[in-house]
């Protein structure tokens, strides 16, 4: 074998190894009410409460990340984020032990600007029913392929969860274990493979064609604070005329996550999405939308609709997901049309979503 092709294959199975990093390691940033190490149930390990383990240094892109982790039956979300950028911004998985069994004992979401949007990322691809067991050692294995990624737990041959999409872009960052809750969870036998040779089980598809009349692109407000616009049926400038505006495209859903252009904050946790109707004649047309926490309708500055999709606002299990859950009938006139909606967010996802319908 000639020198240089061995020092390629050489190079190249260097790259694709399996690193353990043990937690004693200085490449872990470890930070928390209790972050730990002990034994437990045969196995040297990282109790973390509230708190995270950060490899800085880890420039995962693509690979296998592989960890064992033991939780409790009650109500929290231990899990881990990849190709972090820092703690607000990174891609996102995480267990429910709480709803072991039910639809929704697993998620992914991507987060941006710090705001945990699984109320906009809800669904096929994003979440899936899994038994989880508690007071053991249970295997996590996670491949990221470009796009996409798969779950496996257990050493099961078939994905627990398979994430059809990343929606963050796809770059280098850090890996983070998390646990940001008053209930300890533990991790153990952390390794990683940063590698592009991975192969997945299961081909992503493209989301089928929206609608028609589906909102693509939306002009984004800068955050003001939600109390400028309570009990004011009608805008004016006074409400407007010191905001600057982003254009933002929603993603294959029709979804417009308002985290990608800034995080919430105390006196800027409100946003108008704005929408321009060019209409041939006076006529009325059906808005249907959802949201994410809160809104206000307003067109050609007029409120029409005012109501909140917050988590358990409907029963007991409803989650604040988004969807189109609401409709209003505009007054149009002829010419052009302003649709102005005030999204307000506390947790769980900053989002809008619309079509206009034809009657």
């Amino acid at each position: 074998m000639k020198p240089i092709i061995l020092l390629l294959l050489i190079a190249c199975l260097k790259s694709a190894a399996q690193t353990v990093v043990p937690f004693n390691s200085a490449r872990w940033k470890i930070t928390g009410q209790e972050a730990v190490q002990e034994e437990y149930q045969g196995k040297q390990c990282l109790k973390l409460t509230n708190g995270r383990a950060v490899l800085q240094d880890a420039a995962f892109k693509n690979g296998i990340i592989e960890f064992d982790i033991a939780v409790t039956q009650a109500r929290y979300f231990p899990g881990m984020g990849f190709r972090t950028q820092d703690e607000n911004n990174t891609e996102e998985f995480y267990l429910r032990p709480h709803q072991s069994g039910n639809p929704d004992a697993l998620q992914y979401y991507p987060e941006y600007n710090g705001d945990g949007a699984w109320q906009l990322y809800y669904g096929d691809g994003f979440n899936n029913p899994h038994k989880i067991l508690f007071d053991r050692w249970m295997h996590v294995k996670l491949l990221v392929k470009d796009t996409a990624a798969e779950i496996y737990l257990d050493n099961e041959t078939t994905p627990a969860l398979f994430i059809k999409k990343l929606y963050r872009p796809v770059a280098a960052g850090m890996i983070m274990l998390e646990n940001v809750w008053l209930v300890a969870a533990r991790y153990a036998d952390f390794t990683y493979t940063a590698t592009d040779n991975v192969t997945l089980a299961n081909k992503p598809q493209p989301y089928p064609p929206l609608q028609p009349g589906t909102v693509t692109t939306w002009q984004v407000s800068t955050a003001f604070d939600e109390a400028t616009i309570v009990d004011k049926p009608l805008l004016s400038a006074v409400n407007t005329r010191s905001l600057g505006w982003q254009t933002l495209p929603t993603d294959g859903r029709g979804v417009a996550d308002l985290s990608k252009l800034a995080g919430t904050k105390q006196g800027a946790n409100t946003v108008f999405a704005k929408l321009v109707v060019e209409s041939d004649k006076v006529q009325v047309k059906k808005l249907s939308f959802g949201f994410s926490d809160r809104v206000r309708v307003y067109c050609n500055g007029k409120l029409l609709y005012s109501g909140e999709d917050v988590f358990q606002s409907r029963d007991y299990r409803f989650l604040g997901t988004i969807g189109y859950w609401d409709a209003v009938y505009l007054d149009l006139k002829k010419g052009k049309n302003e649709v102005w909606i005030a999204v307000s967010e506390d947790y769980g996802g900053w989002g809008v979503m619309a079509k206009l319908e034809d009657l």
